[in-house]
């Protein structure tokens, strides 16, 4: 994991990053391009810099990195901040930090000395470094030797390093990268290794090491044969196709020696694979539903991070765990489960799974007293791919206070989600002749639909939050910005923001 560090000092290490912007030339018919460089708090001599840049073909886009060789250090690093700015996006900045540590894999450490004028600034710039330096190399063999290590050491210069409160952002930054990261490797780790009961035990390996007990964390784990007997149709019904029995993974987090301001509830999706059941999916892109469990990853490792940053908010996560699997076991179109509680569901498509286990465990958390809150992160839906592309995910809520409020969360980590609306005249087309309702309607707004199932599961009293990150769990295409290819991490900074927010 890439350490950070905060200093205002010499620069010691033989790598220096600083931003690169452009400006047009409001005097000149043509409009003239001029580049500028941003190196935050530390001078630069730029005139022989901007000349090389010049001839290099620099233009200061976003996620473009340009090294040229310097004296001072061995390495300059020049990464597009866009256009000139007197006051820079925190995720332009955070991106930006991400692209240039991405390019500088191989190297050991470096200084990022970008626009840095504020807490939040330096705190941006320390998560895009930390983020950028990932690399998943597990299950490479005669080729691991080949791969280029990420950074092992940031420094992030800024005139704020004896700050208090700088100090603390670095902390929250090293945090969270290292809670992204485990949410990364679990997204990326092949099916044949991650099973429901694999990630219990991946996940109770990482609350031990996070000090467990002693920072207010506990983990259970429900078996199959317990879910039987109590109930949990949803669960049971989808996991009942795989010889990797389906587990209900729940993480507790009370804060020490306080009493805590908030109470949420997080819920995941944990499908650790996903072939779409009998209702099977075409074999083009079927390796990606490796991804299907991200957002239970997301919820476990953000309650992790919430009890390390020791956020005066009690959490209790949920993640229902099960592989979607073919067999003459599986769940048949047609078929009638019950889920946790007592409602009926006709599964018309075994493919529309997500919804089913998720179903069990809202209704398992809202057991839970004084809840302020109840938050599900799923990949739950291809329409939402459709709907708001890869890189945006959709918010979905009973309650537009609660709603809100997370969407302003989410400018301040960056992480890009949408408000979506759960139009009351879609949910006559889940209704079932022969249970309380099916387990798809309309394939037109099929996102909404999908949310209107999981509101039918969820108190119309307590404020909710459906989060559909199905585009951005996972990056297929090029990596971009802090974001490699694979698993994302998306979701966990806005939960872990979340509770920071409920704990002021």
């Amino acid at each position: 994991m890439t350490s950070i560090r905060l200093s205002d000092g010499i620069v010691k290490d033989d790598v220096l990053v600083v931003g690169l912007a452009s400006k047009t030339s409001k005097v000149s018919k043509l409009g003239a391009t001029t580049l500028q460089i941003e190196s935050g708090d530390l001078a630069l001599d730029t005139k022989v810099l901007l000349q090389a840049l010049a001839d290099l073909g620099a233009t200061g886009k976003a996620d473009e990195v340009i090294k040229v060789p310097s004296t001072s250090t061995r390495l300059i690093v020049f990464t597009g901040l866009g256009s000139v700015s007197s006051n820079y996006d925190h995720e332009l900045l955070r991106r930006a930090a991400g692209a240039a540590a991405r390019a500088l894999a191989g190297n050991s450490s470096a200084t990022f000395s970008l626009p840095a004028k504020n807490v939040a600034a330096v705190r941006a710039i320390a998560e895009g470094a930390a983020l950028g330096s990932y690399l998943f190399d597990q299950f490479r063999g005669s080729t691991k030797a080949a791969q280029k290590a990420p950074l092992k050491a940031v420094t992030v210069h800024a005139a704020l390093a004896k700050d208090a409160q700088a100090k603390e952002a670095i902390e929250t930054a090293e945090i969270i990268a290292r809670n992204t990261n485990l949410v990364r490797d679990l997204i990326n780790t092949p099916p044949s290794h991650l099973t429901p009961e694999t990630f219990c035990k991946a996940i109770t390996a990482a609350v031990k090491k996070a000090g467990g007990a002693s920072v207010g964390l506990k983990v259970s784990v429900m078996t199959d044969a317990q879910m039987k007997s109590k109930g949990f149709g949803g669960i049971i019904g989808v996991g009942q196709g795989s010889s990797n029995p389906p587990r209900l993974l729940k993480i507790s987090y009370s804060p020490k020696g306080v009493k805590a301001k908030k109470k949420y509830a997080y819920v995941g999706k944990g499908i650790t694979f996903d072939t779409g059941g009998l209702a099977l999916k075409p074999a083009l892109g079927m390796e990606a539903m490796k991804s299907d469990m991200s957002g239970a990853a997301a919820v476990c490792a953000a309650t992790i991070a919430i009890a390390l940053l020791k956020i005066p908010v009690a959490i209790e996560t949920w993640a229902p765990l099960a592989e979607n699997m073919v067999s003459d076991t599986a769940t048949r179109p047609s078929d009638v489960i019950t889920i946790y509680g007592g409602k009926t569901v006709e599964v018309l498509n075994p493919d529309a799974e997500g919804r089913l286990v998720l179903a069990d465990a809202l209704v398992k958390a809202q057991e839970s007293k004084d809840l302020d809150g109840i938050v599900d992160v799923a990949t739950l839906t291809g329409a939402q791919v459709v709907a708001l592309g890869t890189r945006t995910s959709a918010v979905m809520s009973n309650n537009e206070e609660f709603s809100s409020h997370f969407i302003d969360v989410t400018k301040q980590t960056g992480e890009a989600f949408w408000p979506m609306p759960l139009p009351v005249e879609l949910l006559a087309s889940l209704d079932s002749p022969v249970a309380d309702l099916a387990n798809i309607g309309d394939r037109m707004g099929g996102m909404l639909v999908a949310g209107l199932f999981l509101k039918e599961f969820v108190s119309d009293d307590l404020p909710w939050l459906h989060l559909d990150i199905a585009g951005p769990a996972y990056n297929e295409k090029a990596p971009h910005g802090y974001t490699p290819v694979g698993g994302t991490g998306i979701a966990l900074r806005s939960l872990v923001q979340l509770a920071i927010e409920g704990g002021r």
